[in-house]
């Protein structure tokens, strides 16, 4: 893009990048603070056993934070399309992030300020917030590019630089937001007894005030180390560069782009798979651990919300060493497919901590599991995710032809976006509010079946993927410099496409 572009760096980086990094993290922060306690708000009595929440049944919370999830994945599809060809990048984020802050002040608001009316500014404050997400997500990761010219080898290390904010955001969120509920939660006397009250508004406040900071800071300081990034809509150069070259034109599709887009939809099933079981981490995951583990050290519980930043940090420790794993197998590195097929076996194995935590009870609802269960669970779907989802998103790049590349990253957050939905239905299945017992042993028959379905869908594209390779059309074909550049490429690669899903 001819836009102009402000000197000075930082660490070697444009300074710009350093605004997007702290512009990203407290929203990243704010996203994260919210989904940590969007399904123990939904399931939280009013005025039973000494809730603060909407009183619905696990199977409706679960159900509606699938729903959620999946259109935190769709909007961004239309977000991208209106700042690509209306508003441009940074009114895009202006008005994403506006109308995230407001949603999630809205879901702030106290039952007592809206009487009778606290379920319907819910769902204003939902809505509001998925709108906004769209608009905010695709467009921030896409203003990091545009800082470095074609070929600027600096680029790959930016977006490694942005994914640690990222994932700084999403760590310091579960943390936070147990402080603000249960620092401003209270005491009462509920059928007699005195329970504590958790304050879920405090906690989506506090997400809100996150969300403000990042737009506040980009607000500030966004033409100062920006310049014009993001102020054109991008397809509109792009369409007046072509036109006036007169590259404008039409091709059908070739027999290998019509293989490599098949491969592009096969695997996108196996990735629904996937996404489906990992995001039980927000839903299911997050009700056993309020409701069936063992949270005690000494003599204080660990919030529940503390595990929610399990995945991050073991993102951020791991996912060097997964990229320096694969470059040092060289020419055993597994392709594609093999990948995939292990994200699956490794989803699976995190279900097998989670079957072990219901053994441990026993069939006893009033007994509590070992949080070192869910420890092993979410370490586990971690390494899959690092195995699965960069390797996804680099794959469509590869394959996609050129002239559709965009449509097709569309058609691949498809795939997450039902995932989450089905994800969420699957989780459902926990019950309607029956009894505890029962609704153990749905979680275990749900753990169960998801580790089933993930092992044996990972031995199907095992021995799918040299079938798949050879429709890939040498597109896995790839050669490095040498082992500490690639290993550095790697890294980056991996920072790049894990940032552009979360």
């Amino acid at each position: 893009m001819n836009v102009a572009k402000p000197p000075g760096t930082m660490l070697g980086h444009p300074k710009g990048l350093f605004l997007l990094f702290t512009t990203e993290l407290w929203e990243r922060f704010s996203y994260y603070a919210m989904r940590a306690i969007l399904v123990l708000y939904l399931v939280d009595q009013v005025n039973h056993q000494g809730g603060g929440g909407l009183g619905w049944t696990q199977a409706d919370a679960l159900s509606l934070y699938g729903t959620f999830t999946a259109l935190v994945y769709l909007t961004p599809l239309f977000g991208g399309w209106l700042a690509d060809n209306i508003l441009g990048q940074r009114k895009s984020i202006y008005i994403g992030g506006a109308l995230m802050a407001a949603g999630q002040f809205l879901l702030a608001a106290p039952h007592e300020w809206v009487p009778g009316s606290a379920t319907m500014v819910f769902y204003i404050g939902l809505g509001t917030l998925i709108i906004g997400n769209g608009l905010f997500k695709p467009n921030i990761s896409t203003m990091v590019g545009d800082l470095y010219e074609e070929g600027d080898h600096r680029r790959d290390g930016a977006f490694t630089i942005f994914y640690m904010g990222i994932n700084l955001g999403a760590a310091l969120s579960g943390f936070v937001v147990a402080w603000a509920y249960t620092s401003f939660g209270h005491n009462a006397i509920v059928d007699g007894k005195e329970v504590f009250i958790n304050n879920w508004q405090a906690g989506f406040f506090c997400a809100g005030v996150g969300m403000v900071i990042s737009l506040i800071i980009q607000f500030m300081f966004a033409q100062k180390l920006l310049g014009d990034i993001g102020t054109v809509p991008a397809a509109k150069l792009e369409k007046q560069k072509a036109a006036e070259s007169g590259q404008v034109r039409k091709e059908p599709l070739t027999k290998v782009e019509r293989d490599r887009i098949k491969v592009i939809m096969i695997m996108g099933l196996f990735t629904i798979i996937f996404w489906a079981g990992f995001e039980q981490a927000g839903g299911l995951m997050n009700l056993f651990t309020n409701d069936f583990t063992d949270r005690m050290i000494g003599g204080w519980e660990v919030p529940t919300t503390y595990f929610q930043s399990l995945n991050a940090i073991f993102i951020v420790i791991f996912a060097p060493v997964i990229a320096s794993i694969w470059i040092r197998l060289g020419k055993n590195e597994p392709n594609s497919p093999v990948k995939f097929a292990l994200g699956l076996f490794l989803l699976a194995v995190g279900f097998l901590f989670m079957i072990g935590a219901v053994l441990q009870m026993d069939g006893d609802a009033n007994a509590k599991s070992s949080m070192w269960w869910l420890v092993g669970a979410y370490f586990f779907h971690t390494m899959g995710e690092l195995c699965l989802s960069p390797i996804g998103l680099s794959m469509v790049t590869k394959l996609a032809p050129l002239r559709i590349a965009s449509l097709m990253m569309g058609a691949w957050f498809l795939f997450i976006a039902a995932a989450n939905k089905i994800g969420g239905v699957v989780g459902s299945f926990i019950g309607h509010g029956g009894e505890k017992e029962e609704q153990l042993a749905n979680a275990m028959s749900i753990f169960a079946g998801i580790a089933i379905t993930a092992a044996i869908s990972g031995v199907i594209l095992y021995f799918m993927a040299d079938k798949l390779v050879d429709w890939m059309h040498g597109a896995e074909d790839s050669t490095h410099h040498n082992e500490e550049q690639a290993l550095e490429e790697e890294i980056a690669v991996t920072a790049e496409h894990e940032a552009i899903r979360r």
